[in-house]
């Protein structure tokens, strides 16, 4: 072993080299913080990802997780929904349910769309097309069959739907 280097019983050198050429080891209070924030890193990382724009509602007997393919939505233009439903109380996916989605502005008028399933399980699709910019109230309902009572979220999510882009033009 050479003069001014630690190393350990496998004779792997550690830490860093100083001016004179030795090797030093880091101190545990400055390796661990490094090392917690490049394993947070990783495991976000390789995590589930969660849009933020997703928006979450409930209802005693589901829970819904509401995507659009484009945020903030443009008048005139169709958005596509992807919907997400699980029962509340075991979290699996509800298959074959029935439901829609459905918004109304500040002037009274309503748009809505109902539920096409898959093919992904507890997973349905749907469209709508905003015929004006503005506030929109949106919500969605849902039943697992045609037996079962439509289920509403008690509160609607507000959506702000953007100025439609002039004909031949691909800005707003």
């Amino acid at each position: 072993m050479k003069a001014g280097r630690q190393t350990t019983d496998g004779g792997r050198q550690l830490g860093r080299r100083t001016t004179d050429g030795s090797r030093r080891r880091l101190p545990s209070a400055v390796c661990r913080p490094m090392l917690m924030f490049w394993a947070a890193i990783f495991v976000s990382a390789c995590g589930p990802s969660l849009s933020n724009a997703d928006m979450r509602a409930w209802t005693p007997e589901f829970e819904f997780r509401i995507a659009s393919d484009v945020v903030p939505p443009q008048a005139l233009e169709q958005i596509h929904y992807t919907i997400t439903v699980r029962d509340n109380k075991t979290h699996e996916p509800i298959a074959n349910g029935q439901g829609r989605i459905f918004a109304t502005n500040a002037d009274g008028h309503s748009i809505n769309d109902g539920f096409k399933y898959g093919p992904e399980v507890g997973v349905y699709h749907a469209t709508l097309m905003f015929i004006t910019a503005g506030d929109w109230a949106m919500n969605v309902q849902f039943r697992r069959d045609s037996t079962k009572a439509l289920q509403k979220p008690d509160n609607d999510w507000r959506q702000t739907v953007l100025v439609a882009a002039e004909p031949g033009s691909s800005k707003p």
